[in-house]
């Protein structure tokens, strides 16, 4: 009986949210009515990595802190993982480096690691279609904003950008730990410096998508959350953290960040 009444109160006051501020939905400190639950994005065995660039990863100039495997696409070398001081047993089929607690892979190691990048390179690209083919969201789920993303509270659903994204704020995720968020982004995703992307009524940073068409650059000391799968580069400023997975259809760059597979 109190579940009941306290959802039927939760849904009153999201529905007056909405009323106060009009049809565009999405003003400062408005929580969105949630939108039909959203499905998972499948990553495949893109799943297994924390970062994986299809051109290349690199930490520049300082060290990052990796919790998870990275990898490098189909056809790509060691040479293209700089930054990281590889470590690569003779016949090997993957590389060990003192800043990643997991295994780093590149086309140019041991069987059967060719074949495998090349699977999560396809896997990761399946991914983004398959969140950019989600139906787009509408009402207070399209353009929230106006493409400027700025203190809000976003329920769970579907969130679609015609325009790039900025995010000068902290951003905060509300649902619970089996909601899903996918943003999908036409243009660049930048977050400044020093915010946080926080989580509140039990949400998952592995629920989280961010389908982003253009370059993503997460500020300086900036706490983000979800999986980016970008198709061009991720970048991290410098001391930058994310609790998700970095997945890029060309470079990532790092600099002093801290990655961890949720």
């Amino acid at each position: 009986m109190c579940k009941r009444i306290n959802n039927k109160w939760w849904t009153m006051a999201l529905f007056l949210a909405i009323s106060m501020t009009g049809c565009g939905g999405g003003g400062d400190g408005v929580i969105l009515i949630p939108s039909s639950g959203a499905a998972p994005v499948s990553l495949g065995t893109a799943a297994s990595y924390a970062v994986f660039a299809n051109t290349g990863i690199t930490t520049n100039p300082n060290p990052s802190v990796i919790t998870g495997n990275i990898g490098v696409g189909p056809g790509v070398t060691s040479t293209a993982i700089t930054g990281f001081a590889l470590n690569l047993p003779a016949g090997s089929a993957f590389a060990t480096s003192a800043q990643v607690t997991g295994n780093v892979y590149a086309f140019n190691y041991a069987a059967p690691t060719p074949t495998s990048v090349t699977t999560a390179s396809n896997d990761m690209g399946a991914a983004y279609d398959n969140a950019a083919g989600r139906t787009a969201g509408v009402g207070p789920f399209l353009n929230v904003g106006a493409g400027t993303v700025s203190g809000q509270t976003l329920a769970p659903g579907v969130y679609t950008w015609t325009s790039a994204v900025t995010i000068p704020t902290d951003l905060t995720l509300s649902g619970s730990a089996t909601d899903v968020w996918i943003f999908q982004v036409a243009g660049t995703l930048d977050m400044a410096a020093a915010k946080k992307v926080i989580l509140s009524g039990g949400a998952l940073a592995k629920n989280i998508f961010w389908q982003v068409s253009g370059a993503v650059t997460i500020g300086a000391n900036t706490e983000f959350k979800g999986t980016i799968l970008g198709k061009t580069a991720i970048t991290l400023g410098n001391s930058a953290s994310i609790n998700g997975r970095l997945l890029a259809q060309t470079a990532v760059n790092l600099d002093a960040a801290t990655v961890t597979v949720p």
